[in-house]
C-alpha cells in the first residue's frame, strides 16, 4: 500500500508531465505552422461585415430567462430517469414505500409546472 504523500507525489508527477507535453506540443506547432502574412489575413472575417459601432449591446432579458428554464427542466429529466428506474423495484419490504416514492416525484413535477404556469402567466415565453 502507498503512503499518503506517495500519491501525491504521483500526482504532482503527473502534473509536471502533462505540462511539459502541453509545452513540447505547443512549441511543435509554432515550429511547424506555415507563417505568411499578408494584408488579407488582417481583414474582417466573420460574415464579411466591417463592424459599426461598439462592441457592446444590450441583451434581452428573456434569454436568460429562456436558458434558466431550459435548465430546469433539464434537471427534472435528470432527477427523472433514475427514479423511474428505482421505482419499479420498490416493494413493501424496502425502506421507502412505492407510493411515497410516487408521491414525492409528482409533488417535484407539480412545483416544476407551476413554475411553468407562472412564467406563462407573466408572457415570460412570449416571443417578441
Amino acid at each position: 500500500m502507498t503512503s499518503f504523500y506517495a500519491q501525491y507525489g504521483t500526482f504532482a508527477v503527473l502534473v509536471v508531465v502533462g505540462c511539459a507535453l502541453y509545452a513540447v506540443i505547443m512549441l511543435a506547432s509554432r515550429i511547424m505552422r506555415p507563417t505568411v502574412p499578408s494584408p488579407q489575413k488582417l481583414t474582417t472575417y466573420e460574415c464579411g461585415v466591417e463592424a459599426v459601432g461598439s462592441g457592446w449591446s444590450q441583451t434581452n432579458i428573456r434569454y436568460y430567462i429562456f436558458a434558466f428554464l431550459f435548465v430546469i427542466f433539464d434537471v427534472e429529466a435528470i432527477f427523472l430517469f433514475p427514479w423511474a428506474v428505482i421505482v419499479s423495484d420498490l416493494d413493501a419490504t424496502t425502506a421507502i414505500s412505492p407510493t411515497f416514492a410516487i408521491v414525492a416525484m409528482f409533488l417535484f413535477v407539480l412545483t416544476l409546472l407551476e413554475g411553468l404556469a407562472y412564467a406563462w402567466k407573466k408572457g415570460v415565453l412570449k416571443w417578441d
